[in-house]
């Protein structure tokens, strides 16, 4: 049985708990939450554009604009899609056996990518000092 639409997964959190929990940590990362990758890498692309002597105020200005309106939006989409397929009303009515947790495969890729998103955030020097020198020669 595959479910496609997001009003046919609701409340899926009780039957799949370890998928539901990398979901939510990885999601907010995608959300860009101080201690995670998403957050280094929007920080690292706004202060580019602040400093940046390229561009005039009003370009930077929109620029700035729109990346506003895309870390406003962002969480509002992710929030409300977590919440409707984890918490939400089912529409349909499928037995929880068809939903099977995550085994040690998936737990393990899931930690795979866990990993590397925390360690990003907490010590993001590591993964800067290694492009530092190409992207100096591509500047």
């Amino acid at each position: 049985m595959r479910l496609v639409y997001l009003d046919e997964m609701g409340g899926m959190a009780v039957s799949i708990p370890k998928i539901f929990t990398m979901f939510s940590i990885l999601s907010m990362a995608s959300l860009a939450l101080p201690g995670m990758s998403g957050f280094v890498a929007e920080l690292i692309v706004f202060f580019g554009i602040i400093t940046s002597q390229k561009y005039f105020l009003m370009p930077k200005i929109l620029i700035t604009f729109v990346m506003a309106i895309g870390m406003i939006l962002t969480p509002i989409y992710s929030l409300s899609m977590s919440r409707q397929m984890f918490y939400g009303y089912k529409l349909f009515n499928a037995p929880s056996s068809y939903f099977f947790d995550s085994g040690p495969r998936e737990l393990f890729v899931s930690i795979s990518i866990f990993l590397p998103v925390i360690g990003i955030g907490i010590y993001p020097d590591f993964v800067l000092s290694l492009s530092g020198e190409k992207v100096e020669t591509i500047l």
